[in-house]
């Protein structure tokens, strides 16, 4: 009868042989071919101690995957973030700027015009926002059929002369992948990828997902202040500003699309609970409908429903009033304008 302790040490050594494979698939200096040898021999070593102990030995396997895990971990804690690897087109440039005085500068707002789901006509502007005119925020969740998992993005709303709010920007925490690299959840656990902020237009951003890509999206209005709106929008530039200067790595799990923009907002609302939907962003409305942030005399299926803007947003591809077509039904919003604070649900004035 196997001893707990064996049991233990067989279940060590059989994780140990899995994380230290992968890190090495991912992330051992070398080609595709040479990751997956060192992958490959890494693997060997763990089959070899798990055969070892399996024929009666104690210490010996347990010091040799030891001292080997000492080694590998001291490899491992010694990677850092790149800020200057040939970065894929949609993630060249940070969402970086600065403030004057009531004046939001954007140095690279993204404005591509996505052809196929990899290539696009590039374009990427300098803009200017009146933070005074920062109306709105929404949250668009695109899913790809996986339950739970979605990406989330943010988009604030400016006003214009007449008070119709038509000028959006978008947020989206990203992967920064390299030229030609694909995206892989796995590989997000074991520092393949770097972290990236990126501002887009919204016929941009949303288009990709929707129009290109095929995935479903929702669109949720947003209830916050006028302080934390602003506050929101300048702590993700500042972030983006940060990253430039000192990069950090995406993690599937703890710094994504929604742990990063959770992080940001403790900083702006006290007392924010942390929440097993944070770690599933497809269940990130659920946690705002909870908090009280989404449109409220609607259920949070209501919301969903109304919300869906895949449709919408195929049939006005190329309309240049786009923001404002997917916008028509979603609650807290009117003909694509913004019910006025404290409105009946579903009403305008």
């Amino acid at each position: 009868m196997v001893s707990l302790m064996d049991l233990a040490l067989r279940l060590a050594l059989v994780a140990c042989s899995l994380w230290g494979g992968l890190a090495l698939l991912y992330r051992f200096p070398a080609g595709i071919a040479g990751r997956r040898l060192a992958a490959l021999a890494w693997l060997l070593l763990g089959v070899l101690c798990l055969v070892w102990h399996w024929q009666g030995a104690r210490p010996g396997p347990a010091l040799v995957m030891g001292l080997s895990m000492v080694l590998l971990l001291g490899w491992w804690w010694r990677l850092v973030p790149a800020s200057d690897l040939p970065w894929a087109d949609d993630v060249a440039h940070l969402a970086t700027g600065r403030r004057h005085a009531e004046r939001l500068e954007l140095d690279h707002v993204r404005c591509f015009d996505w052809l196929t789901r990899d290539h696009a006509r590039v374009a990427w502007e300098r803009r200017e926002y009146d933070l005074q005119r920062l109306t709105t925020l929404d949250l668009f969740v695109s899913g790809w059929g996986r339950p739970g998992i979605a990406h989330v993005l943010l988009s604030f709303g400016f006003a214009n002369d007449r008070g119709r709010v038509d000028d959006f920007v978008a947020f989206s925490v990203e992967v920064r992948r390299e030229r030609h690299e694909p995206f892989s959840e796995i590989g997000g656990f074991f520092k393949r990828f770097e972290l990236a902020i990126i501002a887009a237009d919204e016929r941009d951003a949303v288009r990709l997902r929707s129009n290109v890509r095929g995935e479903s999206v929702t669109l949720y209005r947003v209830l916050l202040g006028e302080r934390e709106r602003q506050e929101l929008l300048l702590a993700l530039v500042e972030q983006a500003n940060r990253l430039a200067h000192a990069p950090r790595f995406y993690h599937t799990i703890t710094a994504n699309c929604t742990t990063l923009v959770y992080a940001l907002m403790r900083r702006i609302i006290e007392g924010l609970s942390l929440d097993h939907r944070l770690l599933l962003s497809g269940l990130l409305p659920c946690y705002v409908h909870d908090h009280g942030g989404l449109v409220p005399g609607f259920s949070l299926d209501e919301l969903k429903r109304r919300g869906d803007i895949t449709e919408r947003a195929i049939a006005a591809h190329a309309d240049p009033r786009f923001s404002r077509r997917i916008r028509e039904g979603v609650p807290g919003w009117c003909d694509g304008s913004a019910a006025r604070p404290g409105a009946a649900p579903g009403r305008c004035d």
